[in-house]
């Protein structure tokens, strides 16, 4: 079945491209993926990101099933107005999901889920729940708009009422603020600066033509993935699955261990990979010849074989980048099999650009 978001009408007047996009009817791109890309790099841009998963979790054990469910630890949320990331692990310390949880009033949580994989989290999520005393509820009626850039919060703050504008402006990386149903988060998917609206679906439209009107310019799926690239930032499904654990994910500053009686799932999975120490690692890699270096692309080093996670080429650093699973101990340059023929590629620690400086040495 295929689904469309409250704004696909919107998208087709704007002449997107609109693809497939794991059941969704999506805009990749509104004519110039690179120019949307640039666009949110040196001004501001917006996605429309509805298709993302929703869930609300409510009842007097919800931070205790958060807390058996999560490698990261929401008792860290000490108010109201705070979130985090995390991963949702499988009992071998695989990667069932990532999403980013933010504590509400009144003992609920709010989970923004991945879309691609909606149908087996809600079921993972569902699973665990029985043991607990909480409500689930997926939110279906929201609109979720993504503005992105240096002055993206600026301008949107003036279309915001004066209020929540305001307390938005202050808000800190991961917190939120709630107001007559309007929720911002200072999150996003770009490594620039903006927030994350979600809000009920007439005055969402609304808001998406205010931002439009206001010189912000719509950005599609083909941007999002680029500037995640450059941000260092793991898709689910090509940088971790439930094959690969957070360790050799770089997602390990994400898995809270303490305190030491907290038994999450994946837990012992865990403590035991890192106990016998990692012989794997995600690394960043810049392409020194001329190439793409693509998802599935064999990474050769002196200590063995990796493989490329995520690659593409990088608008804002004008060549190719990536990120690559590889041996643990390899370090410097490595050779990338594209179409044959071995490149040179160098061994970089992402992200390679946060807020529109490219922060990798490319020499």
């Amino acid at each position: 079945m295929t689904h469309r978001t409250p704004l696909f009408d919107r998208h087709v007047a704007a002449a997107a491209q609109i693809v497939d996009f794991a059941g969704w009817e999506m805009p990749l791109h509104y004519g110039s993926q690179i120019g949307e890309h640039h666009q949110v790099r040196k001004f501001a841009g917006v996605f429309d990101v509805s298709h993302m998963t929703i869930v609300e979790v409510r009842g007097t054990q919800s931070q205790a099933y958060l807390r058996r469910m999560l490698a990261n630890d929401v008792a860290k949320l000490a108010d109201p107005g705070t979130g985090l990331y995390s991963c949702m692990l499988n009992e071998h310390g695989g990667v069932v999901d990532d999403l980013i949880a933010y504590r509400q009033i009144d003992n609920t949580y709010r989970l923004i889920v991945n879309a691609a994989t909606r149908v087996k989290d809600l079921a993972w999520i569902e699973s665990i729940a029985v043991d607990f005393d909480v409500t689930l509820q997926e939110r279906t009626d929201l609109i979720m708009l993504a503005v992105q850039g240096p002055q993206a919060c600026a301008i949107v703050a003036s279309l915001l009422p004066a209020d929540l504008a305001t307390s938005a402006l202050q808000l800190s990386s991961f917190a939120c603020v709630e107001s007559d149903e309007v929720f911002v988060a200072r999150t996003g998917y770009t490594g620039e600066d903006g927030w994350e609206i979600l809000l009920p679906v007439e005055p969402g439209l609304l808001l998406w033509d205010d931002i439009l009107a206001a010189g912000i310019r719509p950005c599609g799926l083909g941007a999002r993935d680029t500037l995640r690239l450059e941000a260092g930032l793991s898709l689910y499904g090509q940088d971790m699955d439930e094959e690969t654990s957070p360790l050799v994910s770089a997602l390990g500053w994400t898995v809270a261990w303490q305190p030491d009686e907290r038994d999450f799932i994946g837990r012992k999975a865990l403590e035991h990979e890192r106990d016998r120490g990692g012989n794997e690692k995600l690394v960043g890699l810049i392409l020194q010849d001329r190439g793409i270096m693509r998802h599935g692309h064999r990474v050769i080093t002196p200590v063995g074989d990796g493989i490329i996670t995520s690659g593409g080429f990088s608008p804002t650093m004008q060549r190719s980048i990536a990120l690559a699973r590889v041996p643990g101990n390899v370090v410097g340059e490595c050779r990338v099999e594209i179409r044959r023929a071995e490149c040179r590629a160098k061994i970089v620690r992402p992200p390679f650009v946060r807020n529109g400086r490219v922060i990798v040495d490319l020499t």
